[in-house]
């Protein structure tokens, strides 16, 4: 097995982290800067030949800074190269300085065509390039494009062929991956010296394409010392919490869960999280549900220890055998429901924090302190007194702020899920895996068993949460391999029981 992306690094810094990289890789190790735009154009240009290598025309749209220079370096080592190349220049030659005017003269001195974009007069549209390279903004955005610069973003994403951003999306904000009015829907972005949290955040997922990242060779530890604004989950985050298991293993030492939910006529939701956390490797799972639930739980998983509760006191056996608890799955809204909710919140075991049980929450607010929390976008809203917008807008943010307000390791669900601690030196996570089949119903559920039974194996509520949400979505990435539209929750199951044996 093998998954995607495994050659980024963890780390991930805010663009102004990022500035300062490169401020310490001239002041400290002595690489010039025009030698850090050369080294990112002839970056640029081997992750173009490397995504379409049939290509033979080139169109390079430049911006006026930084990453404009490294679109102008880009286009002429192309040349090079043996390709044709054209560069549209959206900003005025003559408006150039430093860095970015030297390559620009060096472009030109290479005998390319460098011609300048207007509005209206459609210039590329003629053009049928293999490839059309974004060198407009990178990371400088930072207000809604307008002019000139977002008549070139309309452009670019009007035409066929596949696009190559350099460093970010221009008009995708660096830090909140949200657009500015517009941005370039990359296939491909090539982002230079570190990962920037827009590649993550906001609806980056919609515009980043693949990403790939050069280092330009600046050695791994210029930045010690630096916090990383995120940290993406890795395979190894699979295998810290999921070693192979010893020989003596028994149903016992794998961990006992209790999940609690399944109003009136809502049985699916429990038995979707029971078989999640089967199929995730905990030894022993029970089940308390309605009475009018029961049966389907039964008869679905026979596996599962299901147990029909009136109220509370129905509880207190499951609880003095269990290790954690999922509450909220199917749960509802009912006087039963708030009977049951208020009594797991009591509880001093682990507890992942689910579905109507985070809206119960979000009536009647307290801290946590063993808890998981797994809110989608609008639960999340409810959560935090906002708008989901709002949530959308700064997820990490959010994310963080459910944290600090609940006392809880926060999983806000969405595409990049972020795992927040309510410790504020632990960086907050961010998962790069899932795909739009898994926007389907039931898919929470399976999220909330995964988490508990990772909680009942690992006894640790941080490192369930980074692994669970890991290994949710790769097998979600696993079912919905080829085919997305149409996939369901249970779906999951056979491809939970593979990612759950990393070694």
């Amino acid at each position: 097995m093998h998954a995607p992306d495994e050659r980024l690094t963890a780390p991930v810094y805010a663009a102004r982290q990022v500035r300062e990289l490169d401020r310490l890789a001239t002041e400290r190790i002595g690489v010039a800067s025009y030698e850090l735009m050369a080294r990112a154009g002839a970056a640029a240009l081997r992750a173009l030949l490397a995504h379409w290598p049939q290509a033979r025309e080139v169109l390079v749209y430049c911006g006026g800074g930084n990453n404009g220079g490294d679109g102008y370096v880009l286009a002429r080592l192309a040349k090079q190269h043996g390709l044709a190349v054209t560069v549209l220049a959206v900003v005025p030659p003559d408006r150039l300085k430093g860095d970015a005017r030297r390559a620009h003269d060096d472009c030109a001195a290479a005998t390319i065509a460098i011609e300048r974009f207007v509005r209206h007069t459609h210039n590329e549209v003629a053009r049928k390039p293999d490839a059309i390279v974004d060198a407009l903004l990178g990371i400088g955005a930072d207000r809604p494009l307008d002019g000139e610069l977002a008549a070139a973003v309309g452009a670019i994403n009007a035409a066929s062929a596949p696009v190559l951003s350099l460093d970010v999306p221009s008009g995708l904000h660096a830090d909140t991956g949200w657009p500015l009015g517009v941005a370039v829907r990359a296939a491909v972005t090539v982002t230079f010296v570190a990962l920037k949290p827009g590649l993550y955040l906001g609806a980056s997922c919609d515009y980043v394409g693949q990403i790939e990242l050069a280092d330009l060779e600046l050695p791994p530890d210029l930045g010690r010392g630096f916090s990383p604004a995120l940290v993406r989950l890795g395979l190894e985050d699979l295998a810290r919490a999921l070693p192979r298991r010893p020989r003596s293993a028994h149903k016992g030492t794998n961990g006992r869960l209790l999940i609690v939910g399944g109003g009136p006529s809502m049985p699916g939701a429990v038995r979707l999280a029971s078989e999640a956390a089967l199929r995730t490797g905990a030894g022993l799972v029970y089940v308390a549900t309605h009475a009018d639930s029961i049966s389907a739980v039964r008869a679905g998983r026979a596996e599962v220890i299901a147990q029909a509760v009136d109220g509370p006191t129905d509880l207190e056996h499951l609880l003095a055998s269990v290790d954690a608890a999922v509450l909220g799955p199917g749960l509802g809204r009912t006087p039963w429901a708030r009977a049951l909710w208020r009594r797991l919140l009591d509880t001093e075991l682990p507890l992942i924090v689910d579905a109507d049980a985070l809206n119960l929450l979000a009536e009647a607010p307290r801290s946590g302190g063993r808890w998981i929390l797994t809110p989608h976008p609008g639960e999340a809203a409810r959560l935090l007194n906002s708008s989901i917008d709002e949530v959308e807008r700064d997820r990490s943010a959010s994310a963080r702020a459910l944290a600090d307000r609940y006392g809880a390791i926060t999983v806000l669900k969405g595409a990049r899920t972020l795992i927040a601690s309510p410790d504020p030196s632990v960086p907050t996570r961010v998962c790069g895996r899932g795909n739009p089949g898994m926007a389907t119903a039931g898919m929470g559920d399976v999220l909330a068993g995964v988490l508990g039974a990772l909680v009942v194996q690992t006894r640790d509520l941080d490192t369930s949460a980074g692994a669970g949400v890991l290994l949710h979505a790769l097998a979600g990435d696993s079912a919905a391999a080829g085919a997305e539209r149409g996939t369901v929750a249970a779906d999951l199951m056979p491809h939970l029981r593979r990612w759950a044996n990393p070694s």
